[in-house]
C-alpha cells in the first residue's frame, strides 16, 4: 500500500486578465477597519439598549413593590367590615402589614374612619414612595428625577403614564 501525500492548496490563485496573468492572494481574516465598524455599531446599540432595559427591570421592581400594597387595601376593607373601624388592623392578623422586602418596606397607618398605606422604596428603588388610601386612591407620593408622578394612580412608566 502507498501512503500518499498530503495535498497543497496554494495561498495564491493565477488569474489572466488582459495584460497577462495577475497574482491574488487569498484574503483570510478581517481587516482592522471592518472590525472598528463592528465595534461601533455594537457600541451604538448597547447605548440604545442598556437605558431602556433599566427602565424595563425597574417598572418590573415597581409591580412587585405596589401589589402588596393593594393587598393590603383588600384586608383593611376586611378588616373594617368586621370591626367598623381601621384602629388596629395594620397589627392584626387579618391586614397586618406586608414583610419588608429587598426593594420596599410598608407603613400602615390606621384611624377610627380612614386609612393610610405606604410603600417606600429603598436600595436601588429609592425615592418612590406609593400611597394607597382608604378611598382607593392611588397615588404616587414621589419619584426619583427623571420619572414622572403618576395623577390618579401608581406610574410604572417614566413618563407618568399608567
Amino acid at each position: 500500500m502507498k501512503v500518499s501525500q498530503a495535498v497543497r492548496i496554494p495561498l495564491t490563485r493565477v488569474h489572466t486578465g488582459c495584460s497577462g496573468p495577475v497574482r491574488r492572494w487569498m484574503q483570510r481574516g478581517f481587516t482592522l477597519i471592518e472590525v472598528m465598524i463592528v465595534v461601533a455599531i455594537v457600541a451604538i446599540l448597547a447605548a440604545i439598549a442598556l437605558p431602556s432595559y433599566d427602565e424595563y427591570v425597574k417598572r418590573g421592581q415597581i409591580v412587585a413593590g405596589i401589589t402588596p400594597l393593594a393587598d393590603m387595601g383588600a384586608k383593611m376593607e376586611q378588616f373594617y367590615q368586621d370591626h367598623r373601624t381601621y384602629v388596629g388592623a395594620c397589627q392584626s392578623r387579618i391586614a397586618a402589614e406586608p414583610a419588608e422586602t429587598a426593594r420596599f418596606k410598608y407603613i400602615c397607618d390606621g384611624h377610627k374612619s380612614y386609612y393610610t398605606v405606604k410603600a417606600e422604596g429603598k436600595g436601588s428603588m429609592s425615592g418612590f414612595v406609593f400611597v394607597l388610601t382608604h378611598e382607593g386612591a392611588r397615588n404616587t407620593a414621589s419619584t426619583p428625577s427623571g420619572w414622572t408622578k403618576g395623577s390618579g394612580c401608581w406610574s410604572i412608566r417614566k413618563d407618568g403614564s399608567c
